[in-house]
């Protein structure tokens, strides 16, 4: 089992309050250079994209509000630039607790169900978060793709939708030649799918599909979580989502409950996949409760 950071299993469902409370004088915010003008930025919550040049930094999320000195230290050894655009590649916490704080250097831009989740609030796993404040609100929203020139060349934020919430982004820098995928992506592990705010196991296989399609060999990926991905660990990625639809609906067809599944660790084949926030088991109910609605256990003849 792959032990993801406590702090990133705390991040995914941490409401604003909850982060401020949290100790984060420890996180160390790091930054490397991904490709062309892009760098990626890692300390807790979602992996941050960046952009620098000429025309000032745009980031890609923003983990949380406390964080953001650190987060400003790290851009400062990259570049004096000030930043201009912050984009969202989706509502929660981890990638936009710091929206409150570089709203007020950049324009925030988001998916428009992001600026809906964001405005009015959300529950996630039992957890509530209150509405964004103002100033943490995207001021530009789109609902299928808007692209954003600068730094000498075209950055797409493209919609794909009830992946892993309902207002997924994914972001092209198209010619540095770097992708980032936000959570459509955990590189190495079971992703969260947050059906309770429009997330699919099903929307994001076909969504991984869809972006495999549109990629360019030698592609560096950035993911939500986890390492710097390229073409080939995403489509890993891929292929395990499939694997694991593929191996419940065959289960369930056998008259398989989603007890006996987890009993019998039905999913074994892919638990290096399993982490202390998405175990085995998990991901085997989440998947269950989403394939059992499309596949049915197959009548035994006389």
């Amino acid at each position: 089992m792959r032990r993801l950071p406590i702090i990133l299993s705390f991040a995914l469902f941490a409401t604003a309050t909850l982060a401020q409370d949290r100790d984060f004088s420890k996180v160390e915010v790091k930054a490397a250079k991904v490709n062309g003008n892009v760098y990626m930025l890692t300390g807790s919550g979602g992996n941050i994209g960046v952009s620098v040049g000429d025309d000032g930094i745009v980031i890609v999320d923003d983990q949380f509000a406390p964080l953001a000195p650190k987060i400003r230290e790290a851009l400062k050894g990259i570049t004096d630039k000030p930043i201009k655009f912050i984009l969202n590649t989706h509502f929660h916490g981890d990638h936009t607790g710091g929206n409150e704080i570089f709203g007020r250097d950049g324009t925030i831009i988001a998916q428009t169900n992001v600026r809906k989740r964001l405005a009015s609030g959300s529950t996630i796993a039992g957890r509530e978060t209150p509405p964004a404040a103002k100033s943490a609100l995207p001021v530009i929203t789109f609902d299928e793709s808007l692209s954003v020139h600068v730094n000498g060349e075209e950055i797409k934020a493209i919609h794909y939708p009830h992946g892993h919430t309902d207002g997924d982004a994914v972001i092209y820098f198209t010619k540095s030649n770097v992708v980032h995928m936000g959570d459509d992506y955990f590189n190495g592990t079971f992703p969260f799918v947050d059906v309770q705010s429009g997330g699919s196991v099903k929307g994001l296989i076909a969504n991984v599909d869809k972006v495999l399609t549109t990629l360019p060999d030698g592609v560096k990926i950035i993911p939500g979580h986890g390492p710097l991905g390229d073409k080939p660990s995403l489509e890993g990625y891929r292929d395990m989502l499939k694997g694991t639809w593929a191996v419940v609906a065959d289960a369930i067809k056998n008259g398989k409950t989603l007890d006996q599944m987890k009993q019998e660790k039905t999913l074994a084949a892919f638990e290096h996949y399993a982490s202390d926030f998405v175990t085995l088991d998990r991901w085997t109910e989440t998947v269950y409760n989403e394939v059992s609605k499309e596949v049915k256990p197959e009548t035994q003849g006389p």
